[in-house]
């Protein structure tokens, strides 16, 4: 004997409900539990500081990340682990849209040829050695460039472009 169609719908129903009735416990036993600020060890702390305001309201996923990466930052020397603390204060600054743009421009990044993303870093170790005077103004004067002069002068400077 078959069952009505009227019927199947229903059971369904009641089988996908009954489902994740039974998986939403297993899921939350693999999630990890929030950690308050206060329960983290000082070396963690002091990589993290930038986080200590909004720690507390982080997803308990986004603090079990950056506990991880903690776990790396806080062996590197005290000079890098500053650099870590600058770049985590920087993007805690930023807007939504900023950090977006930052995502796509670390794709783009990310997709260009191996030698292409040498001669990009190079540029900019050679940037960073520049006098903070010198670099702000050359930050200048490549903001006052309108977009598609910027465009023009990548193309024909050899440095790329899209």
């Amino acid at each position: 004997m078959s069952k009505p169609r009227s019927l199947i719908l229903p059971l369904l129903c009641a089988a996908l409900l009954l489902g994740s009735v039974v998986a939403a416990p297993l899921h939350a036993q693999n999630a990890p539990s929030p950690r308050p600020w206060n329960s983290l060890d000082p070396a963690q702390r002091d990589v993290l500081a930038p986080l200590q305001e909004k720690w507390n309201t982080l997803p308990p996923r986004k603090q079990a990340r950056m506990l991880q990466r903690a776990e790396v930052w806080t062996t590197l020397p005290p000079a890098k682990r500053e650099e870590v603390r600058e770049r985590i204060a920087r993007w805690q600054q930023m807007t939504p849209e900023q950090r977006q743009q930052a995502r796509v421009n670390q794709r783009k990044f990310r997709e260009l040829p191996p030698q292409q993303r040498q001669k990009l870093h190079a540029a900019f170790e050679r940037f960073q050695q520049l006098p903070p005077q010198q670099r702000e103004q050359l930050i200048r004067q490549w903001q006052a460039i309108p977009p598609n002069q910027r465009l023009q002068w990548l193309k024909h400077s050899g440095h790329g472009g899209p």
